[in-house]
């Protein structure tokens, strides 16, 4: 059945057991069956159990967790690289677990693009070729190709390099090529599976950097699988945390780092850069009838350290957190951001 409410990808009691006898098991693992016990008894590796997430259309959707987590095997059920056990996959209202062998080769090759950690790049083309790839297998005429492969070439940051092969390349301007080849396709869902892991954390954070200023302008559906949390709160407009195939926790990265689900998730946040994370209108209080709004004021949204530098290098004692429009939302001083960005409540 179509489900025309909700754009974007929708998953919904989705189970994936690993064995020859899955399907008869699923039933067992509803009502309570461990993954130790359904390995222990049946030789069965549970990978996924009841996932539900909503990742609503032109965001990063993060999904987060340790090895082992099935994180990976999550982000393989949206191209259906990997059939469920039960459950479904919508995709802007069409569930890919039904579609036939034709319907999922024109869903992979139009609506989905993806980019892995290993690069996955042709070392016999050179990055304009790589680029173009998936065009050519869609038989979109080389001129053309070209002139979209360029562009694309060109938001990455890598234009005068188009000549260049793989193996002349350093690993972050690789992944760049990845990236670029993934959105000369322009499908609308963006899958990313541990794409920046391999990364030194400099090239890291620019990458991280690159993909948040393109997708203002894209717009893209991206699921960001990946082990790191500060990555996933920098990129997250969402964020979901799996552990043993379960989710434990999702919602933004102000829900996980101010209300984390339990002790496992708390354990993860607990040496977060808290100030940098936590925006100002989670700690702000009312704005008192007649305060004065013409002091210092931070746009809603803004990072509990951009308040800190605000009041440090100024004379005001406190600062107004305002919407777009210029309206007060709420106040904050010194000791209420500080407080913030160390403590953990």
């Amino acid at each position: 059945m179509a489900d025309h409410h909700f754009d974007g990808i929708r998953i919904r009691n989705l189970y994936k057991i690993f064995g020859p006898n899955a399907a008869t098991h699923v039933e067992a693992v509803r009502n309570g069956l461990s993954k130790t016990e359904l390995n222990a008894k049946f030789g069965h590796v549970l990978g996924l159990k009841d996932i539900n997430i909503e990742m609503p259309s032109g965001c990063i959707q993060v999904i987060m967790g340790l090895s082992g987590s099935g994180k990976s095997t999550l982000i393989r059920h949206i191209n259906r690289l990997i059939d469920p056990t039960a459950g479904e996959v919508l995709v802007n209202g069409v569930d890919v677990v039904k579609m036939t062998e034709m319907e999922l080769r024109e869903f992979r090759r139009h609506q989905t693009a993806m980019v892995f950690q290993k690069f996955a790049l042709l070392p016999h083309r050179n990055v304009l070729d790589n680029t173009l790839y998936g065009l050519e297998v869609q038989g979109i005429e080389r001129s053309k190709a070209v002139d979209v492969a360029m562009r694309w070439i060109e938001r990455v940051g890598l234009k005068g390099f188009e000549s260049k092969y793989p193996n002349q390349l350093s690993g972050g301007m690789q992944q760049r090529v990845g990236l670029a080849r993934a959105l000369s396709n322009d499908a609308p869902v963006l899958l990313m599976d541990e794409a920046y892991s391999a990364l030194d954390p400099l090239i890291r954070m620019d990458m991280q950097t690159v993909l948040l200023d393109l997708q203002k302008e894209i717009k893209k559906t991206v699921v960001f699988i990946t082990h790191d949390l500060d990555e996933a709160l920098r990129l997250g407009d969402q964020i979901a945390i799996l552990r043993d195939g379960e989710v434990i926790q999702q919602g933004t990265s102000q829900d996980i780092v101010l209300r984390p689900a339990d002790d496992y998730i708390a354990n993860f946040v607990k040496d977060v850069n808290r100030g940098r994370v936590i925006h100002v209108d989670a700690v702000m209080a009312p704005v008192a009838p007649g305060h004065p709004v013409n002091g210092a004021t931070l746009l809603a949204g803004g990072s509990i350290e951009d308040a800190i530098k605000i009041l440090a290098h100024g004379e005001a004692k406190d600062l107004v957190v305002v919407n777009p429009a210029g309206l007060p939302l709420g106040v904050v001083d010194l000791k209420t951001l500080a407080s913030a960005a160390v403590s953990s409540h």
